[in-house]
């Protein structure tokens, strides 16, 4: 699958080197809840219960590149001040060296201040300079430039205006560039400007796109796509890039490239007020996607990945390379890759979601399967079904069984929206896929206590919890086994399996449990669930396999 190839170049980005330049920004949030106006005016008070301070702007970019698990060395310039001092401690604390942050004691570093009230934005304030570096700042950076550059495998520009990227900054760059070419990537609020530099790829937003081609914007969606399609080649023209990448916020991307037909990809609708620092996350990832050797199309898919990783957080964030291989293996529900599992587990902790498991045959998916399984998937965030192997199958449930094969079996769990993955384990029960996942919540269906449930103990030692489900009378795969053996005129005793172990209605063979073994809801649901806590939800009758 198209992830599994994107996660080859993901995996190689701890291999690159990376120089980043521009205007540093730090960015403070102040958040809290609100529920009383102010006498003085009708504005809302602020019970401010947390200040957070990150780097914005090219150090968001930084912490990005870094957090994806390349090196890089970032060159900017802050003022003598508390906003300086906390950005130089928040890229330290993303183990960002700060050596080529220069300081310039007449300039005030570049802030944005949010305040925040029950998830609400309501007022962003900016202060800093915003005038071009002096002149003997503007030497002390480009003898900096002159050493990292060739040092560097990429090189991301992150020019929001603020006058670091001086016109001699710029000639500087377009003279490396000449001497020894490196990938370079710009996001720049005037791209044009480093037409002469030898561009790879620029980012522009929608609002930069149409500044540079000097049209009109659309308010239509689909016509905003259609209307920078039709000026891809003028992007690039006027840009000097091989790669124009224009972000177009709920649209995604579009892709465009010399030479080559226009690709686009999408987003899923997000608050604007999440939207802070996204554009820093898919230069970064676009970057080192390109730089490790992905072709444009891929790196574009890689980059849109992470980010919808961090439009899915409060506030400036990064995202991580270990998150970014749990969202590329999302797509793939049936997982055999114990290690691929972990990585995606993580990403769905970071993201603070609740980790459900249950496990079973699911031989002949039924209502009371179905039911059972939204119910369970109701109990948290995130279900995963451990599926029993053909063999563990025939030893619970006895030598006719399976009906349907491990693949089939595990296709049909996977067309259920309520499934988010199916992970198969040989042995009777999932004690050892149960110490891989570490659920949060162990579901089971059926009669059961905690104490007739061999897994309990280890689930509650994991911190896990039990919760116990009740099945739809009537229903069981065992059941409907025996009405169509019914319906077809013969006893149990006259069908067999054959060899692969799917039913063929003649011979010899039962499809009852040879070794007795309890029936349960997933009809082979061997012990599940364990945890402290008891709860039944509904008020069905179990039903019988």
């Amino acid at each position: 699958m198209i992830s599994t190839n994107l996660l080859h170049y993901v995996n190689r980005f701890c291999d690159l080197k990376v120089l980043v330049i521009g205007d540093a920004m730090l960015d403070h949030y102040l958040r809290g809840p609100s529920d009383r106006l102010c006498r003085e005016a009708p504005v809302p008070i602020v019970d401010v219960t947390t200040d957070i301070a990150t780097g914005g702007g090219a150090a968001n970019t930084a912490i990005n590149v870094e957090s994806l698990g390349a090196r890089v060395n970032f060159l900017s310039v802050v003022g003598d001040d508390g906003a300086g001092r906390q950005l130089k401690q928040s890229l330290q604390e993303h183990n960002i060296a700060t050596r080529s942050l220069i300081l310039q004691r007449s300039r005030r570093t570049l802030s944005k201040h949010r305040i925040v009230a029950n998830g609400q934005l309501l007022v962003r304030f900016d202060r800093g300079t915003g005038t071009p570096i002096s002149q003997r700042t503007e030497a002390e950076l480009i003898c900096h430039l002159d050493k990292l550059f060739v040092w560097s495998d990429a090189v991301i520009i992150s020019d929001y205006g603020y006058g670091v990227l001086t016109p001699r900054v710029i000639s500087k760059l377009a003279e490396l560039q000449a001497r020894a070419p490196r990938l370079l990537v710009v996001d720049a609020k005037r791209p044009e400007l480093y037409r002469d530099v030898g561009v790879s790829a620029v980012k522009p937003n929608y609002g930069e796109a149409i500044r540079l081609l000097e049209i009109q914007a659309e308010a239509d969606s689909a016509a905003r796509v259609q209307q920078i399609q039709s000026y891809g080649d003028e992007i690039l023209s006027r840009t000097g890039a091989q790669i124009a990448a224009v972000t177009l916020d709920y649209e995604g991307a579009l892709i465009l490239e010399r030479d080559r037909p226009p690709y686009r990809t999408y987003a899923q609708p997000h608050p604007d007020s999440r939207a802070a620092g996204a554009g820093d996350t898919f230069t970064s990832t676009l970057t080192l996607s390109l730089a490790a050797g992905a072709h444009t199309p891929a790196a574009a898919e890689i980059a849109s990945g992470a980010a919808a990783i961090v439009v899915a957080k409060d506030g400036t964030t990064a995202c991580s390379a270990t998150e970014l291989r749990g969202y590329l293996h999302a797509d793939e529900k049936f997982v055999t890759d114990h290690q691929a599992l972990k990585e995606q587990l993580l990403f769905h902790r970071h993201q603070e979601k609740r980790i459900v498991f249950t496990n079973g045959c699911f031989d002949i998916l039924h209502r009371g399967h179905i039911t059972y399984l939204n119910q369970a998937k109701a109990q948290g965030d995130i279900l995963i079904v451990g599926l029993n192997s053909d063999d563990s199958v025939r030893r619970l449930k006895g030598d006719s069984r399976p009906i349907n094969c491990l693949e089939d079996r595990a296709q049909v769990l996977s067309a259920m929206s309520c499934v988010d993955y199916v992970v198969p384990f040989s042995e009777d029960t999932p004690l050892r896929l149960i110490e891989l996942v570490r659920p949060d919540i162990f579901v089971k269906g059926g009669d059961y206590t905690r104490d007739d449930l061999p897994e309990a103990p280890l689930v509650e030692g994991l911190g896990g919890a039990v919760r116990l489900l009740p099945y739809l009378d009537d229903f069981s795969t065992s059941g409907i086994i025996e009405r169509i053996r019914e319906s077809d005129g013969r006893r149990p005793s006259e069908w067999s399996p054959t060899a692969d172990g799917h039913q063929n209605g003649h011979g010899r063979g039962s499809a009852v449990n040879g070794r007795g073994a309890r029936p349960s809801a997933a009809d082979g649901m061997q012990s599940a669930p364990t945890g402290g806590e008891r709860s039944v939800v509904g008020r069905q009758r179990p039903f019988k396999p």
